[in-house]
């Protein structure tokens, strides 16, 4: 392994998601002198790979890494499958709807279709959330038995007043999400936001994905339409897929 390289990745993984760090706080995290991690960040950000933000010393991530990130979301399968239901989903639901994959135990949005209102909207392609507050991850938990002990081995991070942060109760919440086939959030993961989610399926019935409407939380709970038109969305991915069924089979047990 190359030590520098390594150095880089691990700086690139600290400031994922929403994060801001200066050089002293990313020093810390790795145990380096603040001087290398200097060093590596300056290179970093002459890539655009790192930028600093116009006030104050602290970094976050850079432009370029968009690009590399949309030429990796393109060879995804199941997001190339997706995009076209979403967009479906987002016109007859009135809401914005993600696509989530399982990333080093939190959820990537790999695909995010603004609501159809017209009005401004960040894009939250590349955003990660952990998979305890949110609907997407609950969904990838429910059916993936040794991702559940993984991620609910470690401290869950309470990201609001409603976020559920005992892992014995976000285990038990797991069975209804596969009864249902649907996992539910109200302001776990943001105040004033709430989403809800289906299983993605691939070609082998495995679950490799997962479709959420997300909505405001004046307009909690989803409506039966709401909810049907997800159904929908999420078993036409999956067919595209190639899945045999919908929706999945329970998962097997850890081993």
């Amino acid at each position: 392994m190359i030590q520098s390289i390594d150095r880089a990745a691990k700086i690139l993984a600290l400031l994922q998601g929403s994060r801001r760090m200066g050089i002293s706080e990313l020093a810390a995290a790795l145990d380096l002198p603040p001087s290398t991690v200097h060093g590596i960040v300056k290179s970093l950000q002459a890539h655009g790979l790192v930028a600093q933000q116009p006030s104050g010393n602290r970094y976050v991530l850079g432009p370029a890494l968009l690009k590399l990130s949309s030429v990796y979301l393109d060879t995804l399968d199941v997001r190339a499958r997706a995009m076209r239901w979403m967009h479906e989903l987002s016109s007859r639901t009135g809401f914005a709807t993600r696509l989530g994959a399982e990333l080093f135990g939190e959820v990537i949005v790999i695909h995010h279709d603004r609501r159809p209102d017209g009005t401004e909207q960040m894009p939250e392609t590349g955003l990660t959330i952990p998979s305890h507050a949110s609907a997407l991850g609950k969904v990838l938990l429910a059916y993936d038995a040794a991702h559940a002990t993984d991620a609910l081995s470690r401290p869950l991070a309470a990201l609001t007043a409603d976020t559920v942060t005992d892992p014995d109760r976000v285990r038990e919440g797991l069975e209804e999400v596969r009864r249902q086939a649907l996992g539910f959030e109200n302001e776990e993961a943001v105040i004033g936001e709430s989403s809800v989610a289906a299983p993605i399926c691939a070609e082998d019935g495995e679950v490799v994905a997962a479709v959420a409407v997300v909505m405001p939380s004046n307009e909690w709970p989803p409506t039966d339409a709401v909810v049907g038109a997800l159904r929908d969305a999420a078993r036409s991915i999956s067919r595209d897929l190639g899945a045999p069924t919908w929706p999945p089979r329970p998962p097997a047990p850890a081993g």
